[in-house]
This record gives structure tokens, C-alpha cells and sequence, in this order.
């Protein structure tokens, strides 16, 4: 095979890749050392948030609308059973995702309602005889994330959310198994192969569906299909630099997948609709199956899911929440907090949502919330006082300086005085989100 041959099915390979590797990397960094506002969690335990993120959280586009719990899960300990409290009627979602970033089912409001419920979580394969057949979750891999996010409404509302992240219970069906956990790659492969080792040996241990199992055959020369000891330890100049400069080329394929087009209308909020429909597979509870919800080409999906794992690691299905962002007001400039916005809503024209809707703004480069004074960093439907306007629309401010008059500063969002982002979530979005026909208004300079 030439070197170019070898570059070419390398890109490829990261491309196929990044989700498993990038993944994985973040579920080990949080069982060793948390994320962000949780703690660390063994395998098999829920870490809890107690409390909303803020600007001392150093991470980007932080959500201040839920509590998070998440509990990297190692099925090889064998079936896990999990216990959801009555949640009552405000917003929750526990969200399935295996190795390879598969959203593979979803338990809460909109899937499978609010009432006190019991499933059983099984690896592939599994034979045994559950109690209730249709409590039943299947993962495709043995190792895999459960992503809960529980509607907070603010500092008043922080008792209700943990009384419900206590009540969650996760324990073995049969007590006295042994966690597996993540196989280590060898530390001898020098840093720029990593990516390649990390791939083959995880591969290897959270085999992904049949059809892909088959696509991974043709990356044999590149030594992913390899058992044993690693073929990236002393392997040859040109080979590695075949390896590394393919790597380089497939990582750009990625980031210009999550750049937004050139040609888009100005003002334009951009919302990743389909971003997360590269699983066709393993579409368990919770989840839709619809023609609409499946990406058909999975050459083209492998570059979606690497896109999604880049831009939003264990980001959940529109049709569970649904955010969308921009950077420039009406006439195409940029967003700058030096100067005053307005997003207006005509009176139809609100977002359509079963749950509720949020506006964060985000500083850039680095994403981040910016310190307020006042401590509002989101805006939304379940903001108290804010004042609508005469014919019934509304009328949000974003911008560094408070709005002089009451209405205004009633809705005010506060923007860092420089450039920054906004974000819209949509929690249980309507039909008309879902389909395309719901446009967010720009925002206008004032």
C-alpha cells in the first residue's frame, strides 16, 4: 500500500474513530477525576451535581437549566438494576450512551412519564429471564454512560432536585461481580500514535454493530485489527508518519463538520437537528425510530457522530432537547455585549415546547459563562416577572449594560462586554421545531 493510501485510510480511521476514543477519554477522566460540578464515581454509581454551573466552572457551553447525575456504567459486573423515584411534573431525563456515543434509550418525562419505575440494565448477550420483560434495557456495549439532567429552576428549587438524585438507586441484580472496567492502552506507544492504540484495544473490548464490525476490516493495514502486543511500538518512520499525518488530515475532516456553512442567512440561529441520528442499531426505550430519525448513509454517519462527540459529547436526540445558537445579529455582524440586542417573539411566536425553553449567553473564544453581579445567566419560560409586551409578544435585552427602563431591565439577559454566544435550548420540543417550520427570530441591534 503507498503512502498516500496509508494517509487516506488513516483520516478515515479517526474519522470512524473519534467518538469511541473521544468518549472514552472523558468517562475514564470522570470515574478518576469528576467533571466540572460531579465528582468522580466509581463504576456503577451515580455522582450527583448539588449544585447549578457557574463562571467558575471552567468548561464550555456549561447548561444552568439542570442538575446533572451521571453513572458510568460496566455491565461486564453483570445486569444493574435501576430505581427511579416519582419525579412529579417538572422536567427529567436519564439518557443511555454506549462506547461509541450511541444514544441507545432514554427513561423520563417525555419517554417513559414521571411515575416511581424499575428497569434492568443488560450487557450484549445477556440470556437470563428478567422479572418484567418490558423493563428491559439492552446496551450495545458493556461499557457504557447514563446522563441524567433534572430541571432546576433556581436556588429555591435545589432541595426538590436532590431529594430526586437521592432517590435514584443503582445496584447489581446479582451482588458480587466484578467490574472490568476500561482496558489501559499501552503507555510505551509514543503520544502521536495514542490515538490509534487507544482505538484498537477499545475497539477490540466494545466490538460495535455487525456492519461495522465489517467496515473495520479494511483498516487492517494500519494495525487496528492487531491482538496482542502493540504495533505502534517501534514501528517504522514511514509508517508512522503515514499514521500521523493521516491522523492531522482526518481531525480537520471533523472540525470543518462542525463549522457552521459559509452561504447561511444572516442572523441565523443554527440548530443541529440531525447531529445525533447516526445510530440505526440499537434504538431501545425512549428512543424514536422513525425514517426521519436515522441517518441511511452510515459513511456519512461516521462523520455525524464524530461531529456530534467533537461538539456536544453525550448530547441527546432533538426530539429530547433541542439547542441552537448564533454569533451575529439581523444584518450579519458579529455579536459584541458592547452594544445592545432585542430578541423579540411575536404573540404565535414563542418556542414551541412540551417542557420549557432557556437563552444562555456564552463569552467567546472559550465558551464559558461570564461573572454577573446578579446572578442570571439564563433567561426563559419559567423566569418569574418577566413583562410582556402590548400585544402580547415578548421582548428580550441582551448586552453588557441594564436597560435604563423597568420592562427592559425585567428582561434583560446580561452579555460579557465583548464578543459572545447565545443559546437556546428547547426541552421537549414541539412539532414545528422538530419539522423545520419554527425559525428563531435574529437578534437586532438596537
Amino acid at each position: 500500500m503507498t503512502q498516500p493510501e496509508l494517509e487516506a485510510m488513516a483520516a478515515d480511521a479517526y474519522v470512524y474513530g473519534y467518538p469511541l476514543v473521544a468518549g472514552l477519554t472523558m468517562l475514564d477522566r470522570f470515574v478518576n477525576g469528576g467533571l466540572g460540578v460531579l465528582p468522580p464515581a466509581p463504576f456503577n454509581r451515580f455522582a450527583h451535581a448539588t449544585r447549578r454551573a457557574g463562571p467558575e466552572d471552567d468548561f464550555g457551553s456549561a447548561n444552568v437549566d439542570v442538575l446533572y447525575s451521571v453513572a458510568p456504567l460496566d455491565l461486564s459486573e453483570g445486569p444493574q438494576l435501576l430505581r427511579v423515584p416519582e419525579a412529579g411534573p417538572a422536567y427529567y431525563v436519564l439518557q443511555f450512551v454506549d462506547a461509541w456515543t450511541a444514544n441507545f434509550a432514554y427513561i423520563g418525562s417525555r419517554a417513559t412519564g414521571t411515575a416511581a419505575q424499575t428497569w434492568l440494565i443488560v450487557p450484549p448477550g445477556w440470556h437470563g429471564t428478567p422479572t418484567d420483560p418490558d423493563r428491559v434495557i439492552v446496551a450495545p456495549t458493556t461499557v457504557a454512560v447514563l446522563v441524567g439532567r433534572f430541571a432546576c429552576a433556581g436556588p429555591e428549587d435545589l432541595p426538590r432536585v436532590r431529594a430526586l438524585q437521592a432517590g435514584l438507586v443503582l445496584e447489581p441484580m446479582e451482588p458480587g461481580g466484578l467490574a472490568a472496567g476500561l482496558p489501559a492502552p499501552d503507555p510505551e506507544v509514543p503520544e502521536r500514535l495514542a490515538f490509534f492504540e487507544r482505538l484498537r484495544i477499545w475497539a477490540a473490548a466494545f466490538p460495535p454493530a455487525g456492519p461495522d464490525q465489517d467496515y473495520q476490516q479494511r483498516f487492517a493495514p494500519l494495525g487496528l485489527l492487531d491482538p496482542g502486543p502493540s504495533p505502534y511500538r517501534g514501528a517504522v518512520p514511514d509508517w508512522t508518519l503515514a499514521l500521523a499525518s493521516g491522523l492531522a488530515a482526518g481531525r480537520e475532516r471533523v472540525e470543518d463538520a462542525t463549522r457552521p456553512p459559509e452561504d447561511h442567512p444572516a442572523g441565523e440561529w443554527r440548530a443541529a437537528l440531525h447531529l445525533f441520528d447516526h445510530n440505526v442499531d440499537f434504538l431501545g426505550p425512549g428512543t424514536l425510530d422513525g425514517p426521519e430519525w436515522r441517518i441511511a448513509d452510515r459513511r456519512a454517519a461516521y462523520l455525524s457522530r464524530a461531529a456530534a462527540a467533537r461538539a456536544g459529547l453525550w448530547g441527546s436526540h432533538a426530539y429530547e432537547a433541542l439547542s441552537a445558537a448564533t454569533t451575529e445579529d439581523a444584518d450579519g455582524r458579529p455579536l459584541d455585549g458592547a452594544h445592545q440586542y432585542t430578541l423579540r417573539f411575536p404573540p404565535d411566536g414563542l418556542p414551541p415546547v412540551a417542557a420549557f425553553w432557556s437563552l444562555t449567553v456564552y463569552g467567546l473564544p472559550d465558551h464559558c459563562l461570564v461573572p454577573d453581579p446578579g446572578g442570571r445567566y439564563a433567561i426563559g419560560d419559567r423566569t418569574p416577572g418577566l413583562v410582556r409586551d402590548p400585544d402580547g409578544g415578548l421582548t428580550l435585552h441582551l448586552g453588557h449594560e441594564r436597560p435604563a427602563d423597568p420592562a427592559g431591565a425585567a428582561n434583560w439577559l446580561p452579555a460579557p462586554d465583548g464578543p459572545f454566544r447565545p443559546v437556546m435550548r428547547l426541552y421537549r420540543p414541539g412539532p414545528a421545531a422538530l419539522d423545520g417550520s419554527y425559525r428563531l427570530p435574529p437578534l437586532r441591534r438596537r
